[in-house]
């Protein structure tokens, strides 16, 4: 990545009170990213932008976001990627939907770009850690409940120090 590009992603927030509870078991299961990484249903994963082309990528999400009611999302037990990622997730049900347009919106224009898996909404729980770990993130939150309301989808930035961090709401509905 040169100089002039910047790593950003996209991503729908969990609010509090179920944002910091997932980061809290995320931790307790080992992911050193758990702190770094805020509890998120992406819909852009990492990507290395032109630091100029972040005005145009504002534009673009502001009408993606726009064109998106807002909608009710549940979250309900886990599920894994695994084999072919060491993953576990706590699973979306409602909303799922809605988040599939929504990534469908935001990954055209400045943000289109091969995928290198296909599309899941999801907010992951356990990441890169042992089996042993990734079985007992699977095992403890399978019984996980949450619903709140979206609102908003969030652009971050990835900071120097490796944390994500926010840089612009988009409100959905705003046009």
């Amino acid at each position: 990545m040169s100089t002039d590009e910047v790593t950003i992603g996209v991503a729908i927030p969990v609010p509090a009170p179920h944002a910091e509870e997932l980061q809290r078991w995320r931790a307790d299961f080992g992911d050193p990213l758990a702190w770094a990484i805020p509890a998120h249903v992406t819909l852009v994963p990492p990507t290395g932008v032109d630091a100029g082309s972040l005005d145009a990528v504002r534009e673009h999400l502001a009408t993606c976001a726009a064109r998106t009611r807002p909608f009710r999302m549940s979250l309900s037990g886990t599920s894994s990627f695994r084999p072919v990622s060491p993953v576990v997730f706590v699973r979306v049900g409602d909303g799922a939907g809605e988040c599939e347009l929504l990534e469908r919106c935001v990954r055209t224009g400045p943000l289109d770009g091969r995928r290198r898996f296909p599309y899941h909404p999801h907010v992951t729980v356990a990441h890169e850690v042992d089996d042993e770990s990734l079985d007992r993130a699977a095992k403890t939150l399978c019984d996980y409940e949450a619903d709140f309301p979206v609102s908003a989808m969030t652009l971050y930035a990835h900071g120097p120090d490796g944390v994500w961090r926010p840089v612009t709401e988009f409100l959905l509905g705003a046009g």
